[in-house]
C-alpha cells in the first residue's frame, strides 16, 4: 500500500482539528459534564450544587414514571426503525425499476429528509390535529368516531411513530438506492437465467448483498429513535396524554428545565447515553455477524 507522505509534517493535524474540536466540545464535555452533574442535587433556589452521590440514580429505580418512559422510548425505537427500514426497503426496490419519471419519483421521496424534526412535527399535527387537521376532517364525512389523539394514548403514539418513520423515510432510501445500484447487474442476469424470479432474486441475491447498509442504517435509526425524535414529541405532544408517549430524551429535558431537578435529569441524560452506547455495542458484536461485505 502506498503511504501518503504530506510536505508539512502538522497538515494532517491541522485537518483533522476542526472535527476534533467539534467532537470534543459538543460530544465529551457535555457528557462529562452530565456526569458530574448526576451526582449532585440543586438547591431550591439553584445557586449552589449539593452531593448526593449515586441518590439520583436510586430514584430513577423507583420512579413508576421514569420505568415507563423506558418501555416506551424501547418500543417506540424498535417499531419506528424496523417498520421504517421495511417501507424504505421496499420502495427503494420499486424506485429502482425502469419506469418513465423516476429523477421526479426519487426526488419526491428523498425530501422529508431534509426538514426538521420539530416542522416534521407540526406538519403532521396539521394532518392529525382533532380540531383543525385533515384526516379528522375527512374522517367526519364516513363516520362518527372521534380521532382525538389527546384522549387516546395510542393514538398519539402512532402519530409520533408515523412521523419518526415520514422524517428519516428519506434518508434510508437514499441510501438502499445507492445499494441496490451499487448491485452488478451480472449478477441479478445470472440468477434470472436460473430461473429465480423477481421476488426469489430480491431476497436470495439483493437483500443479502444489502446486509452492510442495513447494519448501518439499523445503528443510525437506533440512534435517531431515541435521542432526535425530542422535536416530534415537544412540538405535537408533549409527551401526552398523561406520559403515554413521553420518552427518555424527552422526560429528561422536562424534568431538567421544567422541574428545575438538575441533577436527576442529568442522570436520565447518563442513563441514555448508557443504554444506546449497550445498544450499539450489542449490534455490533452480534449483528455484524450476519453481515456480508
Amino acid at each position: 500500500m502506498k503511504r501518503s507522505i504530506f510536505p508539512n509534517r502538522w497538515l494532517p493535524y491541522a485537518l483533522v482539528a476542526p472535527q476534533v474540536a467539534i467532537t470534543v466540545v459538543f460530544f465529551f464535555w457535555p457528557a462529562i459534564d452530565s456526569l458530574r452533574l448526576s451526582l449532585y442535587r440543586a438547591s431550591p433556589f439553584g445557586d449552589r450544587l449539593i452531593y448526593v452521590g449515586i441518590a439520583n440514580f436510586k430514584r430513577l429505580a423507583q420512579d413508576d414514571a421514569y420505568r415507563r418512559s423506558v418501555v416506551t422510548s424501547f418500543v417506540f425505537s424498535f417499531v419506528v426503525t424496523f417498520v421504517g427500514l421495511a417501507l424504505a426497503l421496499l420502495l427503494a426496490a420499486l424506485a429502482n425499476a425502469r419506469i418513465r419519471g423516476l429523477p421526479l419519483y426519487r426526488s419526491l421521496l428523498l425530501w422529508p429528509y431534509g426538514i426538521a424534526p420539530a416542522i416534521a412535527g407540526i406538519i403532521w399535527l396539521f394532518v392529525f390535529h382533532p380540531s383543525y387537521g385533515i384526516l379528522p376532517w375527512l374522517l367526519s364525512f364516513v363516520t362518527a368516531y372521534r380521532f382525538n389523539w389527546f384522549l387516546e394514548g395510542w393514538v398519539a403514539m402512532l402519530l409520533l411513530i408515523v412521523a419518526a418513520i415520514w422524517k428519516q423515510f428519506g434518508y434510508n432510501l437514499a441510501f438502499y438506492l445507492a445499494g441496490l445500484q451499487g448491485i452488478p447487474g451480472s449478477v441479478l442476469e445470472a440468477a434470472s437465467v436460473d430461473g429465480a424470479g423477481p421476488i426469489r432474486r430480491f431476497f436470495a441475491m439483493s437483500f443479502p448483498l444489502l446486509s452492510p447498509v442495513t447494519f448501518f442504517l439499523f445503528t443510525l435509526n437506533m440512534t435517531f429513535a431515541f435521542f432526535e425524535t425530542f422535536g416530534l414529541v415537544h412540538s405535537v405532544t408533549q409527551g401526552g396524554p398523561g406520559d403515554a408517549t413521553s420518552i427518555m430524551v424527552y422526560k429528561a429535558w422536562k424534568d431538567g428545565f421544567e422541574g428545575l431537578q438538575l441533577g436527576l435529569s442529568a442522570a436520565q441524560s447518563v442513563v441514555l447515553m448508557v443504554v444506546v452506547i449497550l445498544l450499539t455495542a450489542f449490534q455490533f458484536r452480534y449483528a455484524e455477524k450476519k453481515v456480508v461485505y
